[in-house]
């Protein structure tokens, strides 16, 4: 029987799970149902889609968090409230540097708090930062995975149209910022208030140079390289989990 029912994400406390991989694409979670063993559904509502399934033979929750800072923050909240203990963010970002390409992961090591949702928790002069030996584990991970990847602080925003998109990510390109997502900054601050231990890792899916609306849809219908940095952090995310695991 279900007891505390969460009512964004639809699952409550009877699953005994410590660890949540957070997608922000409901499709994704398919994606990495195909890494696990018994992977079963649990809920679908809204974007949150959650399965659980068993890796290596510990036990994970999958649930998409939509897009942007808001509607993770409630996943996120969710999650906690039903005893998951570590989440690994695996998204998707633009690059802002241009030795970043198609496929290459991104695995944060802080955050540029440019969206609204980490804000509304707290004043932007406390850090959104991972926790540091998960962090550890994730690099360790890719690593073995031989995955092309770079550590550095990505930055987090609201919105792909505004009117000053492109002075925007000038601005913080020069400032050596690696890449931009929309839920890294809200996972690390929720994270660090709430003793959630967190890491994000990115898979690039628009070159610094490139075009969004044709980066995004080549993903989508796997039209290139995105498809297997897809692959790759979703392997790393699992791996770190197991390495993690093994320390506690």
């Amino acid at each position: 029987m279900k007891t505390n029912l969460q009512p964004h994400i639809r699952i409550g406390n009877g699953h005994e799970v410590q660890y949540a991989l957070l997608p922000g694409d409901p499709g994704r979670v398919d994606e990495v149902a195909k890494f696990l063993d018994q992977p079963k559904e649990l809920a679908y509502n809204r974007e949150y889609k959650t399965i659980k399934g068993f890796y290596k033979g510990i036990p994970v929750l999958v649930t998409s968090t939509g897009i942007g800072g808001v509607s993770a923050g409630i996943a996120i909240e969710e999650l906690r409230n039903v005893g998951v203990k570590v989440m690994i963010r695996i998204g998707s970002c633009g690059a802002l540097q241009p030795h970043l390409h198609l496929g290459d992961l991104v695995i944060a090591s802080g955050a540029v708090r440019n969206d609204g949702a980490s804000y509304s928790y707290i004043n932007k002069a406390f850090p959104a930062i991972p926790d540091p030996e998960l962090l550890f584990h994730v690099m360790n991970a890719a690593k073995k995975n031989d995955a092309k990847n770079y550590t550095g602080i990505v930055r987090c925003h609201d919105s792909f149209y505004t009117d000053k998109e492109q002075d925007i990510d000038k601005y913080w390109s020069e400032k050596g910022i690696l890449g931009s997502d929309m839920e890294t900054a809200a996972l690390f601050v929720i994270g660090g208030l709430r003793g959630i231990r967190t890491a994000s890792i990115l898979n690039v899916v628009v070159e610094k140079e490139g075009n969004l609306e044709g980066g995004i849809n080549d993903y989508i219908d796997e039209k290139n390289n995105s498809k297997r940095g897809e692959e790759l952090e979703i392997l790393t995310a699992l791996e770190a989990i197991v390495s993690y695991d093994s320390t506690i």
